[in-house]
Formats: structure tokens, C-alpha cells, sequence
């Protein structure tokens, strides 16, 4: 590679960062998301001490942060298409702070409880389900349908660069002063994402025209069965995050009861996921159109099978060499199936769209969590894997067959697309 091909790619790669309220938000989120995947490393390590290394209490606190999700996103996308998504966003990200403060201070106090952490997981869902839809549809508003994907594709970088960050810096943290000590430092960082959103140019957002009558819900249902080409990567979406996306919750069982390690080695387990995950984020820089079904599929097979392999891990070495392509593998899925399904669908019901996305890949957690508590319980700690592993790839097998039967027919069921309309 040239010098000057070295230049275009990265410039191609960075070019939504020309966009003045797009910087100001990545930088905020950035710090925004490195403290709370501080938070979630603390936050499990905190219940595992608490109980003896209960793997069911893990779940538990897993399934009650996600329920909220599961129950009330599709309101929360509702919200989105309907109102101002900077303000919702801007009070989503003040309440999450502050239950991180205030569950930092119990821990700081000694007066922590099982209960207060299970609280303030459910609290902190409902706070999400308002947040996601709003954050993953205001992308388009920052940046405009022309450049959602390179977007789209950073925002997964800094997001991942925070999941290389946060954990490795959690297990340092609790060694040296404890998870209070995290948790706090999560609640000041929230503040950088709500400086960044009141600094923005409203004017300079690329806001589509809201609804003279209240969004419903339905109305984005009804758009969707009108999308079999949505449906079938939301089904296959499903059954990957259902059974195979769990890996926050085996991680720390991985780490704790196979391997017998302290948190700093747990915190190195998730960067490794995490620093694959940040590069799966680059290669997707450079997409410009939308993703095929069959390219869904295909990167769906791959996370299955390397989450089954990883599953077999005879030691910490090993799993740490694993989870990088596994942590690739499985972000380069995830956000191509965002993107097909960003930019096949009307912008009026995006942030609706976008809801129900939300709610099968973040919602289905509880159950999964469920799913995996069970299974580690009744076949061992690296059951979860095992099982997870094989029903992704299998799923994505389906699908993948499904897309060669309909390979003629496939991304033509909408006749103008955000990335070819213009700016509102």
C-alpha cells in the first residue's frame, strides 16, 4: 500500500469526524462509555463477592438491568421519533449518572446490599430504554443518511476503544481501592456526554420533520411487515443475542470459577473480546451501502463457531487469543445488521425500527441471562459458550440459506433508501 492510498483510506475511515457535532459527541461518549464499562466489570465483580461466586445472582442482576429494556424500548423509540432526541438523551445520561453515584457511595460506606445493586440495575433499564433508540437514530441526525455508516462504524470504534480501556482499568482499580472507587468515577464521566450535547449546533442537525400527530408504536410494527427483508435479519438478530451474545455475563464465570483468576486477569478476558470488537469497528469504517443478507449470515456463522471453540479454552492464554476474532466476529455482525437495517427503512419510523432492534438485541438479555444460569448451573461454567456458540451458528446457518434462495430478490423491497435521499 502507498503512502497516499495509506492517506485516502484513513481519510475515508475518519470522514464524519469533519462534522462538527458528530466530534463533539464522540469525544463525550468516548469517556461516557470507558466508565461504564468500568461500571459493568465492578458491578459484577461486586455481586460474585457478595454471594460466593453465585453465577444466579449474576443473572439475576443481568436479567432485572435488561428487563426494563425488554418492556418499555419500544416506548422509548416512540419518544425518539416524536420529540427532541438531544434532550431525551441528555436526561437519560443525568439519571444513569446518578444512580452510579449513588450506588458508588453504598459501596464506598460499606452499606451496599445485595438488593440496593439489584435496584439500581433495574432503575439504570429503564434509563436505557429511553436512551438506545434515541442514540442509535440521533446518529443520522448528527451526521446526515449519507455518512450513517462511517458513523455508525466509528461510534463502534470508541465504543470498543472504551471496552479495551474500561475493563482493563476496572480490574487495576479494584485491586488497588475497591469497585466504590469505579462506580464514582462512572457517575463524573457521564458528565462529559451531557457537555457534549449542550454544546451542539441544533441548527446544524439533520432533523427529519416531526409528525403532526403522536407516533405509534403499531405504525412502525405495521412498516415492518410490510419489510420481509427487515424481518428475516431481526429473527436471525434474535436468535444470535438470545443464546449466543451472553459472553458479559460466562466472562466473568470463565475467569472466576475455570480459571481461578483475580479481577485484573477478568479485565484483561473482556479487553481481549473488546480489542477485536475495536477493530471488527474500523473495517467497518470504510462500508459505504448496505450490507447484504447474505453478509449478515455469513458473519453470523463465524461468531457461532468461535464462540464454540472458545468454550474449550484449556486456559487463560488461550481464551485470550480466542476472544479476539470472536470479539470481531462479533461486532462486524452486529453492526452489519444495524446498517441493512438503518438504511432499508422509512426515516419516519426509524427510531421505532430502531426500538425493536434495540429490544431483540438488548432486551432478549434477561432471557438469555436465564438461559445461560441454567445452563452453567446444571452443565458447568462453560456450558454457556458451548450452548451459545451452537445454536448462533446454527441460526445463522438458516439464514444463510435462506439469503442464496433469495439472492435475486434481496434489498430491493424499498424504493428510495436513507442513503440516497436528501438532507430534511
Amino acid at each position: 500500500m502507498t503512502r497516499g492510498t495509506g492517506r485516502h483510506l484513513l481519510a475515508t475511515s475518519l470522514r464524519s469526524l469533519t462534522v462538527r457535532n458528530f466530534r463533539l459527541y464522540a469525544g463525550g461518549q468516548i469517556a461516557s462509555a470507558t466508565g461504564t464499562w468500568m461500571m459493568a466489570v465492578a458491578q459484577d465483580w461486586l455481586v460474585l463477592e457478595l454471594t460466593g461466586d453465585s453465577g444466579a445472582a449474576l443473572a439475576t442482576v443481568t436479567a432485572l438491568q435488561f428487563t426494563p429494556v425488554l418492556l418499555l424500548t419500544l416506548y422509548g423509540g416512540r419518544l425518539a421519533d416524536r420529540y427532541d432526541k438531544r434532550a431525551l438523551l441528555t436526561g437519560a445520561n443525568i439519571a444513569s449518572g446518578t444512580l452510579a453515584l449513588l450506588l458508588g457511595l453504598m459501596v464506598t460506606t460499606d452499606a451496599v446490599r445485595l438488593w440496593h445493586i439489584y435496584a439500581a440495575a433495574a432503575a439504570l433499564g429503564v434509563a436505557n430504554a429511553v436512551e438506545v433508540p434515541a442514540r442509535l437514530s440521533f446518529i443520522t441526525e448528527l451526521v446526515g443518511p449519507e455518512l450513517l455508516p462511517n458513523a455508525s462504524a466509528l461510534s463502534g470504534a470508541y465504543f470498543n476503544i472504551a471496552r479495551v480501556l474500561g475493563p482493563s482499568l476496572a480490574g487495576l482499580l479494584i485491586q488497588w481501592s475497591g469497585t466504590g472507587t469505579v462506580m464514582l468515577l462512572n457517575a463524573v464521566s457521564y458528565t462529559a456526554t451531557v457537555a457534549a450535547l449542550r454544546a451542539m449546533r441544533p441548527a446544524e442537525l439533520h432533523r427529519a420533520p416531526r409528525p403532526d400527530t403522536p407516533a405509534r408504536v403499531t405504525e412502525g410494527l405495521a412498516h415492518l411487515r410490510t419489510r420481509p427483508d427487515l424481518l428475516a435479519t431481526l429473527a436471525l438478530v434474535a436468535a444470535v443475542a438470545l443464546f449466543g451474545l451472553n459472553l458479559p455475563l460466562t466472562l466473568p464465570l470463565l475467569a472466576r470459577v475455570v480459571f481461578r483468576t483475580e479481577a485484573a486477569s477478568f479485565g484483561l478476558l473482556t479487553a481481549a473480546l473488546a480489542a477485536g470488537s475495536l477493530l471488527a469497528a474500523l473495517v467497518g469504517t470504510l462500508r459505504r451501502d448496505r450490507p447484504s443478507a447474505r453478509l449478515v449470515a455469513v458473519w453470523g456463522c463465524v461468531f457461532g463457531a468461535l464462540e464454540l471453540i472458545t468454550g474449550w479454552a484449556p486456559d487463560l492464554p488461550v481464551a485470550l487469543v480466542l476472544l479476539v476474532p470472536t470479539g470481531f466476529a462479533s461486532l462486524y455482525f452486529v453492526q452489519a445488521a444495524n446498517h441493512r437495517i438503518q438504511l432499508g427503512g422509512d426515516p419516519a419510523h426509524r427510531g421505532r425500527v430502531m426500538a425493536l432492534y434495540t429490544v431483540i438485541l438488548q432486551g432478549s438479555t434477561p432471557l438469555g441471562a436465564l438461559f445461560v444460569g441454567a445452563a452453567t448451573h446444571t452443565l458447568g461454567a462453560r456450558s454457556g459458550l458451548w450452548a451459545g456458540g451452537l445454536i448462533a451458528l446454527t441460526a445463522a446457518l438458516v439464514a444463510l440459506a435462506r439469503a442464496r434462495e433469495e439472492a435475486p430478490v434481496a434489498d430491493t423491497g424499498h424504493p428510495r433508501t436513507p442513503a440516497t435521499g436528501s438532507r430534511p
